[in-house]
């Protein structure tokens, strides 16, 4: 059975990818109008939300290599994450596409839930001192 840390790792993983790749396509296949009517609005989001995932990854990347710096780079990703969250359906409630709102509300609601877990369980989730000291000895 996975720990739960690898669980939310894995979680973050799969959502920051989705987010650098879900940017990446909309880009390449030309589909942000926002680009002709707001350019720096549409392309100051997206820079929130790139560097979003790729904090996503980097505290996930964190957690799984028990670096000491892990856990709290997650829990910034993951705050990082929720305000997205919060704010990038309303675009979508605007042009009564509810399926994407609902969407974002499920993944929402998962994120919650990895966040209240890492604080109940915070114990797992950061480097213990066996490690710590099993990497002194080994130096």
């Amino acid at each position: 059975m996975m720990k739960i840390k690898t669980v939310t790792a894995i979680y973050a993983i799969l959502i920051g990818a989705s987010i650098i790749g879900m940017w990446t396509m909309l880009y390449v296949t030309g589909s942000i109008p926002e680009f002709n009517t707001e350019p720096i609005r549409i392309g100051m989001h997206i820079i929130a939300e790139i560097t979003t995932g790729i904090i996503l990854i980097f505290g996930a990347y964190g957690l799984l290599n028990n670096k000491k710096w892990g856990y709290n780079i997650y829990l910034i990703s993951m705050g990082m994450l929720i305000y997205t969250l919060i704010v990038s359906p309303g675009y979508y409630a605007e042009k009564g596409n509810y399926f994407f709102v609902g969407m974002f509300a499920i993944i929402l609601f998962f994120t919650i839930m990895f966040v209240v877990t890492s604080l109940i369980k915070n114990g797992e989730f950061k480097l213990n001192k066996s490690i710590k000291s099993k990497k002194k000895f080994i130096k």
